[in-house]
């Protein structure tokens, strides 16, 4: 068999060089950020969604609240946890240190940490000062680190000594050396020639000082830029203000009831959108529940983790659930804690999510939404069928929804088109990036998220693909997912990802690539394609080449990259 994995990020499409969006009539003051238009930003306010809150407020309010609660835990190498109160003085102290670097409001800082309890004091101690900060994944290497920083103009890059092998210190030296507004590198652990971080909190008062800027932004500023999703080029960057994306998480908390009762593993990078904020570790803290650090997500890390620390809820992408799911039979560690798996981040199969809940023991959540904003839940009272099949509806009243034909009218309720929104969390634009602004954004505002769905009559979403992803053969289209989900029903099946394949005569084929079960017995390409065709379908629809590998090349969050599988196609052998 051959092996497709891959455990770094792809290099994905950037952002020009320009500044604010056409289509967004107001700016941050001099952080070239597209924002709502004043009569938006009114009717949120009127409506409750913006409270006028800022994340540095929240944490010193639960702080003050429930000082002695535990909040955060790190289990490895040796377990450490923070109480409220003692997360909220390390925020100070650490914010007191970055302001006494010359740090403060405004100030880009790229922060590259794996899942460890420094992450979240940084985070919070930037907030405190209004600097920004910028999220970058840890898969992420030397090549985005620079671009990241360069474009940023970032002032202060923070990372670590080594991880996964990597050490950071050498590439954050040429980094600094070749961008000119990095005055700081900052290290957890060993600094080398850099600033130790744990330096950064000792040289610090216990508590922010005059010359801080305590209050720090107000609510309708940037709280911090996100990485866009996408799987080509180098990401976009995605403005976030305290007002939308606290909304999100209130909202999000409301759904999947999250309260102080909550002990949430952030088995996925932290820096990543979905288990920051979808409820992630941001929602639970705003909750004043536990947030459980995993520093890595495979069932043999994290299953003695959700059985030792009493682990409640967490976040999976699809491929990460497979997993959980076909290892949770042979454990033994006790997961009945787990009352609730959200899964989201790329479609998830129907096939995949019958299984989740009877193997784990636990209520399944799909989540279908994006850094840039929309963010859709299936609810803990649906039935079964619309958990399993569809990706959800929208958090927000105030979420709009369009579903367009190619020329952006909109389709009859219940057929299948691009989905646009626009609401009180979707951004209006991307970071200095006006031209593909004018492509991802119509005049009104409304963000072209660039997925296929249907929606049904309850209002729920059915993801049907990525527009980028489907397969015209000769004219007639294939969503991979209807595919994928027919093969995944086959038993010697574990996974499977369908891309195109370029054709001189079709223009396009079908690559179904597979991976067997350990356990599945023999299999042909041959049965494979059989299989799909006594499921009574179309018959362009059966898999055109079936490959067998014994994994899927991943991006830096876990989901499948069919940007390498696609290229991997284009010397795939003939079946």
């Amino acid at each position: 068999m051959n092996s497709l994995s891959d455990s770094a990020n792809p290099v994905e499409d950037g952002p020009s060089s320009e500044s604010a969006s056409p289509t967004a009539p107001a700016t941050t003051p001099g952080l070239d950020a597209p924002t709502w238009p004043a009569e938006f930003a009114e009717r949120y306010r009127a409506a409750g969604h913006w409270r006028g809150e800022t994340f540095g407020q929240l944490l010193r309010e639960r702080a003050a609240a429930h000082p002695d609660r535990i909040a955060l835990v790190d289990p490895a190498p040796r377990r450490r946890t923070w109480t409220y109160r003692e997360l909220d003085e390390r925020a100070d102290r650490l914010a007191s240190g970055f302001a006494a670097r010359g740090l403060g409001r405004g100030d880009r800082v790229v922060l590259h940490l794996p899942n460890v309890g420094e992450f979240v004091e940084v985070v919070f101690a930037l907030f405190r000062i209004g600097a920004l900060p910028v999220f970058a994944l840890p898969a992420h290497r030397e090549a985005e680190i620079r671009h990241f920083c360069a474009f940023t103009e970032a002032a202060a890059y923070v990372t670590c000594d080594r991880h996964t092998g990597w050490d950071h210190r050498e590439p954050a030296s040429r980094v600094q050396r070749d961008t000119p507004t990095l005055r700081h590198v900052f290290v957890v652990g060993e600094p080398g020639t850099h600033t130790a971080l744990a330096q950064v909190a000792e040289a610090a008062p216990g508590s922010v000082p005059a010359t801080c800027p305590s209050a720090g932004p107000e609510p309708h500023e940037l709280a911090f830029l996100q990485l866009s999703g996408g799987t080509t080029g180098t990401p976009k960057l995605i403005p976030r203000t305290h007002d939308d994306y606290l909304y999100s998480l209130h909202g999000s908390n409301e759904i999947c009831g999250v309260d102080e009762h909550t002990r949430y593993l952030v088995a996925l990078p932290a820096a990543h959108n979905f288990p920051m904020s979808s409820p992630g570790w941001l929602g639970t803290l705003a909750a004043g529940g536990r947030v459980v650090l995993c520093p890595r997500p495979d069932p043999a890390t994290a299953f003695p983790l959700v059985a030792r620390e009493g682990v409640t809820m967490t976040g999976l992408v699809p491929p990460l659930a497979l997993l959980w799911t076909e290892a949770a039979a042979g454990t033994p560690e006790d997961l009945r804690s787990l009352e609730l798996v959200l899964v989201g981040g790329a479609k998830y199969s129907e096939e995949a999510a019958r299984r989740l809940e009877p193997a784990l023991g636990c209520r399944l959540m799909q989540v279908f939404g994006m850094a840039e904003g929309l963010v859709n839940y299936t609810r803990l009272d649906d039935d079964t069928e619309t958990v399993v099949t569809t990706q959800g509806r929208p958090i927000s009243p105030d979420d709009e929804i369009r579903i367009v034909d190619d020329a952006d009218r909109e389709v009859p309720e219940g057929a299948s088109g691009h989905l646009l929104t626009r609401g009180p969390y979707t951004i209006r634009g991307y970071w200095r990036a006006a031209r593909h602004n004018a492509r991802s954004f119509t005049p009104d505002g409304f963000y072209r998220t660039g997925d296929l769905v249907r929606r049904t009559p309850g209002g729920h979403l059915v993801v049907e693909g990525r527009a980028k992803d489907q397969i015209n053969r000769g004219g007639e289209k294939i969503a991979p997912e209807e595919v994928e989900n027919i093969l995944l029903a086959h038993p010697a099946v574990h996974d499977v990802s369908v891309v195109a394949v370029p054709d001189a005569y079709l223009g396009e084929r079908s690559l179904a690539y597979v991976v067997p079960r350990a356990d599945g017995g023999p299999l042909k390409p041959a049965d494979l394609k059989r299989f799909v065709r006594e499921r009574g379908v179309a018959a362009y629809k059966v898999p055109d080449v079936v490959e067998f590998v014994t994994a899927f090349p991943q991006t830096g969050v876990g989901k499948v990259s069919k940007t390498k599988l696609r290229s991997a196609a284009a010397t795939a052998p003939q079946h």
